[in-house]
């Protein structure tokens, strides 16, 4: 395999590159693209370079996105306010077919992206491939949902054929009623039923900071219950982290939260001794 023609430039050394592939051979990564990243039009195409990077590489990679900022857009254009309850959005019957659509107009994006750049990818969502099967998150919240059942059998026929599964964070209800999920929790759902070797959340903060706001690089899931105690880690950083948790308690070796806005954060992460975010085990 010629790695300088696969690797950029301003990406992790060779060197590192072929002592951490060989971890990832027949393995499987989940990564969430965030919806706070992927405003930045150059953002997005870094991160449609790096995954097409990793499929040149042989890895195989399933891609779960956001899409609250160009919800929040949509939702304003149509001048309709909503209230969020524990960092969800309420989402009654006219803002589930805007949520829909704005999620599904977003996996469109990514597939066309990758396919422009040479990588094959599928879409699947509630339209299309459907996988995930939901129950209610709370009456108080409406159409959002916990994934109850996922068909990986669609997700690993997808992956054999060297495919990328691009996933919306959406699933179904009773009589066929769609309802949206939060993007962490479907990709983690998505990892442990997978078994998946790392999780990787590209987010729009460096990681998961100290007290004294420095970076933590790697971290084990006790140490994190500490520091949810004393207050270390508070409000829109606890989801994330209990999404984390439940993944390396349930099967995958360890999930990173990752800087999404610096240059080829996934490809730092995956093959560099330093990393780009917060590494956690169990």
């Amino acid at each position: 395999m010629n790695f300088e023609k696969i690797l950029p430039k301003n990406g992790p050394p060779i060197s590192e590159v072929t002592k951490y592939i060989k971890k990832y051979k027949n393995e499987l990564i989940v990564i969430k693209y965030g919806g706070n990243v992927f405003i930045d039009r150059d953002i997005f195409n870094n991160f449609i370079l790096d995954i097409n990077i990793l499929n040149k590489l042989g890895l195989s990679i399933v891609v779960v996105h956001g899409g609250g900022p160009r919800i929040k857009r949509e939702l304003d254009k149509s001048k309709i306010e909503t209230k969020f309850i524990r960092g969800l959005r309420v989402t009654d019957k006219k803002i589930i077919n805007i949520v829909e659509n704005v999620l599904i107009d977003f996996n469109d994006d990514i597939v066309n992206s990758l396919k422009k750049v040479g990588a094959k990818a599928v879409s699947i969502n509630t339209k299309n491939n459907n996988i995930m099967e939901i129950v209610p998150e709370s009456e108080e919240l409406g159409f959002v949902g916990i994934p109850n059942k996922i068909n990986i059998d669609i997700v690993k026929n997808i992956l054999q054929k060297n495919l990328i599964p691009i996933i919306s964070p959406l699933g179904l209800g009773k009589n066929n009623q769609t309802y949206n999920i939060n993007g962490d929790i479907a990709a983690g759902a998505i990892a442990k039923s997978l078994k998946s070797r790392r999780l990787l959340l590209m987010t729009n903060v460096k990681g998961v900071l100290n007290k004294e706001k420095k970076l933590i690089e790697e971290i084990s899931s006790s140490e994190i219950s500490e520091m949810i105690n004393n207050k270390t880690i508070t409000e829109g950083m606890i989801p994330k982290i209990n999404t984390c948790l439940d993944a390396v308690d349930n099967g995958v070796t360890a999930v990173g939260i990752i800087d999404g806005r610096k240059k080829h954060s996934i490809l730092f992460e995956l093959f560099s001794d330093k990393g780009s975010g917060t590494l956690i085990r169990k």
